[in-house]
Formats: structure tokens, C-alpha cells, sequence
């Protein structure tokens, strides 16, 4: 008998779908179908392959809603982020399918004749994508991989799978050969292990856990794969007196309690100059007041349920009856995997809901003072991976932005993402940048070629 994967609704409690889940024979069938069609795929002109991305980005618009309301029910968030995110899909592919035509090598001047440098795909990738973004974190790795000219086997996130495996159909559709874009459903422990393992793939790119990142990491090294790890995040959101505070305040719900707080890039850790702490804290009470959590397909909602019972008891592990809330927002009662927006204040550095990471709508407040505590408090976290900097002083942002170990920072903003611009952390948020044109050096190889020319 078939063994399936059940896909829970978190807004509902209620059966999706049942998808069939893979196993190690899956992936070893999708690992071969991608090997037999790298080669033809790897010889696809670069014009030719760019119109193939720039038709999977029109598809992905013209199927735009269809994705949204699937990715809404599936990883419970609010329809407008899900509308938002698969835009993104769109622009990565857009984005990408300038790459092929782009000239990718060098020449370099030796003695005796002329020496240059060439990129080449690096042959059949495995792509491990968490349930938080389902389908636009499996794009950042599927545009660079397809664009440098690989095939790629996606497994994503057991929890949620449907886009992804829609993804593979429209790929097909746009006229990608059979075989170059591959989607296997199943358990981490086994489809995503013996991915990892599988002596024919050449490369993992994995978002997730920090604890499972490190798994991967010692697995792959068996065969000597690349590896690409973005992983877990405690981002410091850090407000200067001399900021403009009610900004800051207002702009902090959304940094924490967008996506529930599933994000690795929450600015969880709230860093308020003692002089104004009072004043934020009045400013921040009524902007989390005014989050609107319910039914993610309401065009109302701007937070939704936590992804499944077992993680809503996670998180409220960290609001417990000892804990100092001081704001705490509503959420619905009945079915659904809901959870209430909480504020933590005041917060010791050393306590655990300021240390671990809590993917959870869970905000700490830690009060600081001066430029060198702040730079000290967001430094002292295993983690490093995104955060924001508040501050009219325009030489403090600048200085605070190179002594905070992090590897993506804003400035009076509290955005990360940009598919232009890398993306990815340090320490223990993992290693690799994905997005931007330096995504591509992750999915390619440089080859040095040198030609005698028989000259002095």
C-alpha cells in the first residue's frame, strides 16, 4: 500500500489532501531522472533556457491566485502575504532568466599564451525547502539552480507540500524537459536523508533548522558536496533614543508577528535605549493591539495559526504563567492552531526566551544604554542572521551596522529580502548566500582553460 502524506489545514484542523510520500526509492528514481536529463538540459542555449525561466514567471502569474489561496490554506498564512509571496516566485524566475545570456568568465593574461575561465553547472542538486515559505524559498534555490544550468530534486517541507508539487507541474508546462525539475514528498528523516547522501547529487542547498542544518552539513561531507545552509535566526531589532520611536513601534509587530512569527528572520530581540523605553512601549501596545489574527483567506487578516498543534505548545512554552508579558494581542477561539501575539518586558539577556529561537509570535524588550551595550546585546546570541538598526544619526547607522555580526541588516526598516541582494546569515544561521547574482556562483563551477599561443 502507498503511503501518504496527510495535509492538515492549521486554520481548520481539517484534511487538506492526501499527497503520496516518498522515500529513499523515490528519491533515487528522481535523482536518476534528473542525471538523465542534465545533459541535454546543460546544453540548452542560454537564450533558449532564459525563455523557459521568463515562462515559468508567466505562469506563476497567470496561476497567481490559484497558488495563493493553496499556499494560505496550507501554511496558514494571510492570503495577502501569500499573493505577495508568489510574486516573488515570479520575479526570481524573471530575475534568473537574465543570468544564461550573461557573460560569466574571465581572461586572464599568462606567459606563453592566453588563459580564461569558464562557469558550468555542477550537475544534479538537492533542494530541501522548510514549510514557512513553501514556495518562495523553494524558488531562490530553483531560479540560480535552472538558470546555471542544472536539474534539481526538491523535497520540501513534509507539512507543506502542494505548491511545490503544483510548481512541478507548470514546469512542465512552460516546456521545461522531463526529468530537470523533480519533486519528491516526504519525511526529512528519510527522502530528505537519502538525498542528502546520494552520491549522485552534487550539491544541497537547505533551509531550516540550525540543529538539522548541522545534520546535513556532517552528512554531506561523506561525499564532499557543496552545501548551502540558511538556518535559524534571534535578530536584533535596535531602537536609538534619538530614533523616531513611533516609527519604530509601529513597524515592530509586523518584524515579529508577520508569517506568526514562523520566520527565520524575526527581529524577536526589541533593543530600546533606556531613555525612551517608556515611550515605545506606549507606542508599541496599541500597533499590537491592532494585528488582525484569523482566517487566512480573509482579506482582513494580517496573521494567521501557528503550522500545527505540536508547535502552538512550543511556543506557548515560552508565555508561561511566570513570564512577563506585558502586551498580548487576541486570537481566535475553536479549531485552528491559533496563538496571541505576546510582548515580553522587561527581559533578562540570559533568559531563555531571549536566547533560543522561538518561531513564535514572541516578543522580548531588553532595555540597553549607549551605542557599545547595544552592539554587545545583539552580538551576544549564537545566531547571526538578519536585523534592523533605528537611529536618525546617519554615521551611529553606519558604525553599528559593520560591529553587529549578522549577514543581512536594515536601516530604519525592517526588511530582509530583496531578489537582487544576497541573503544569509553567519554563526550559527549557516553559510552561503542565495539570491542576488552571487546565487549563481552556489549552482556553478569555474573551470580554468589556458590555450598556448606559443608567444614569449
Amino acid at each position: 500500500m502507498t503511503e501518504t502524506l496527510r495535509v492538515i489545514e492549521p486554520a481548520t484542523e481539517q484534511l487538506i489532501e492526501e499527497v503520496p510520500s516518498g522515500g529513499p526509492e523515490a528519491i533515487d528514481a528522481a535523482v536518476d531522472a534528473a542525471r538523465r536529463a542534465f545533459p541535454a538540459w546543460r546544453a540548452v542555449a542560454p537564450a533558449d533556457r532564459a525563455r523557459l525561466l521568463r515562462r515559468i514567471a508567466d505562469l506563476v502569474d497567470e496561476h497567481r491566485e490559484e497558488l495563493a489561496r493553496l499556499e494560505a490554506r496550507n501554511a496558514g498564512k494571510p492570503i495577502a502575504d501569500a499573493r505577495g509571496e508568489m510574486g516573488m516566485v515570479a520575479d526570481v524566475f524573471r530575475y534568473y532568466a537574465g543570468a544564461p545570456e550573461r557573460p560569466n568568465g574571465e581572461t586572464i593574461p599568462v606567459a606563453g599564451g592566453q588563459a580564461f575561465t569558464v562557469r558550468e553547472p555542477l550537475g544534479v542538486v538537492g533542494l530541501i525547502t522548510p514549510w514557512n515559505f513553501p514556495l518562495a524559498i523553494a524558488a531562490w534555490k530553483m531560479g540560480p539552480a535552472l538558470a546555471a544550468g542544472n536539474t534539481l530534486v526538491l523535497k520540501p517541507a513534509e507539512l507543506t507540500p502542494l505548491t511545490a508539487l503544483r510548481f512541478e507541474r507548470l514546469a512542465l508546462e512552460a516546456g521545461l524537459p522531463p526529468g530537470v525539475v523533480n519533486v519528491v514528498a516526504g519525511p526529512g528523516e528519510t527522502a530528505g536523508a537519502r538525498l542528502v547522501e546520494h552520491p549522485g547529487v552534487a550539491k544541497i542547498a537547505f533551509t531550516g533548522s540550525t540543529a538539522v542544518g548541522t545534520t546535513i552539513a556532517a552528512r554531506a561531507a561523506a561525499t564532499l558536496k557543496r552545501v548551502t545552509l540558511e538556518l535559524g535566526g534571534k535578530s536584533a531589532n535596535v531602537v536609538f533614543a534619538d530614533a523616531d520611536v513611533e516609527a519604530a513601534a509601529a513597524a515592530a509587530p509586523a518584524a515579529v508577528f508577520g508569517n506568526a512569527g514562523q520566520d527565520c528572520c524575526a527581529r524577536s530581540r526589541i533593543l530600546v535605549e533606556r531613555p525612551v523605553l517608556g515611550d515605545f512601549l506606549a507606542a508599541l501596545e496599541p500597533a499590537v493591539a491592532a494585528v488582525r489574527v484569523g482566517d487566512p483567506l480573509d482579506e482582513a487578516t494580517q496573521m494567521g495559526p501557528l503550522i500545527s498543534a505540536a508547535h502552538r505548545e512550543r511556543v506557548a512554552s515560552y508565555v508561561g504563567d511566570d513570564a512577563p508579558v506585558a502586551i498580548r494581542g487576541r486570537a481566535p477561539d475553536g479549531p485552528g492552531f491559533w496563538f496571541a501575539p505576546a510582548v515580553l518586558c522587561p527581559v533578562d539577556p540570559d533568559d531563555r526566551a531571549a536566547r533560543e529561537e522561538i518561531f513564535g509570535p514572541v516578543a522580548c524588550v531588553i532595555p540597553f544604554d549607549g551605542e557599545a551595550e547595544a552592539v554587545a546585546l545583539a552580538n551576544d546570541t549564537t545566531y547571526g542572521l538578519s536585523g534592523s538598526i533605528w537611529t536618525r544619526d546617519g554615521a551611529r547607522a553606519l558604525r553599528v551596522a559593520r560591529a553587529i555580526d549578522t549577514g543581512v541588516l536594515s536601516i530604519n526598516s525592517n526588511t530582509s529580502v530583496r531578489v537582487s541582494t544576497p541573503f544569509g546569515g553567519v554563526k550559527r544561521s549557516g553559510y552561503g548566500r542565495e539570491l542576488g547574482p552571487r546565487a549563481l556562483e552556489a549552482y556553478s563551477e569555474v573551470k580554468s582553460i589556458y590555450y598556448a599561443t606559443g608567444a614569449a
